[in-house]
């Protein structure tokens, strides 16, 4: 019989890199991917769930919320709630940080020390027409003072782990603890999340670029120009386009494949319309431990110093050879 080894098992056996002396961070993480499980069942089942289309209600964003988004974020509310070392939940979903007061004796004990910032359910608006969505996680270590918004407000850089779920013809989950990359695909005939690859790296360079050029002429003219270039080989090579629409599906296809995305300020999201705390900084996390680079308006993404939980960002990754290209367009 071929061996397998679980995320849960892949952790373990991982723990002292992440300065862990017992199974807590396992416990942590087996609480994502029960909510993750329990989220790829529904979206499975969705045409024939009643769950498909808009809740009817506008979250944070102002955005229309998803049948599925507000299922997703309650299931990972749920299971991550559960797990007495979580201080704090920051969802795309809610206005605010969810918090816990938790007893011990007919005591109030604090026994938090991680904050799990996600996206509960990123694409979710192609759950309609059956195109890949996910979910994006990032975990912060609360602050030895046990200041909350301090602990969550940080640079990216102080991530101790990050990953995401694409749910697609096969469930993967793929994360980092610093240590490099790893990949798991969920086995539905035994339910658990089984080691696929470990210490991915995305190519150097790649065959596509992915963005909605639709926007390109709202974009400041340096983008223009460097998507000019590509689309005339100046790097050397041709380049096709490839562009989804779920971030986490796009962000996938560069890690595996190389190339480069791109997602500019515009006229109308002079900022960045990718929210840097739960999509933009775990992704640059994963990436740079994968040997790419990300990057927004100004620099390293990991080094941007956060001033609220939704803030948004520009967000452009990939591979060495395109990211390099890119700096010097923009003078970064």
């Amino acid at each position: 019989m071929k061996m397998i080894t679980t995320v849960q098992q892949h952790i373990l056996q991982r723990q002292k890199g992440i300065n862990e002396a017992s199974g807590t961070f396992s416990w942590l993480l087996s609480g994502i991917t029960l909510a993750t499980k329990m989220i790829e069942a529904k979206i499975r089942l969705a045409p024939l769930g009643n769950v498909l289309g808009a809740y009817g209600a506008t979250n944070v964003q102002g955005e229309q919320q998803q049948k599925l988004d507000v299922y997703a974020n309650e299931a990972l509310m749920h299971c991550l709630g559960l797990r007495d070392s979580v201080a704090a939940l920051v969802s795309e979903e809610d206005e605010e940080p969810v918090t816990f007061d938790r007893e011990e004796h007919g005591f109030k004990v604090d026994t938090g020390k991680y904050i799990i910032v996600f996206d509960p359910l990123d694409g979710s608006s192609n759950i309609d027409v059956n195109v890949n969505v996910g979910t994006i996680f990032s975990i912060l270590k609360r602050l030895p003072d046990g200041e909350l918004e301090a602990s969550i407000l940080r640079p990216g850089y102080t991530q101790i782990a990050a990953g995401y779920v694409v749910y697609g013809p096969s469930t993967v989950l793929v994360y980092t603890t610093g240590d490099g990359v790893h990949s798991f695909v969920l086995d539905p005939t035994i339910g658990a999340f089984v080691l696929s690859e470990e210490n991915m790296k995305m190519p150097e360079q790649g065959p596509y670029y992915s963005t909605n050029e639709a926007n390109a002429s709202t974009w400041p003219e340096a983008y223009r120009v460097y998507l000019a270039k590509l689309q005339s080989g100046g790097l050397g090579r041709e380049y096709s386009s490839r562009y989804i629409g779920s971030l986490v599906a796009d962000f996938h296809r560069t890690l595996l494949k190389g190339g480069v995305f791109l997602y500019p300020p515009t006229l109308k999201q002079p900022k960045g319309k990718l929210r840097l705390l739960y999509e933009a900084n775990p992704l640059s996390f994963i990436a740079e431990q994968a040997g790419g680079i990300a990057i927004g308006s100004s620099g390293r993404i990991l080094e941007i110093m956060p001033e609220g939980i939704h803030q948004r960002t520009a967000f452009m990754v990939g591979g060495k050879r395109e990211m390099e290209a890119l700096i010097e367009v923009l003078g970064a």
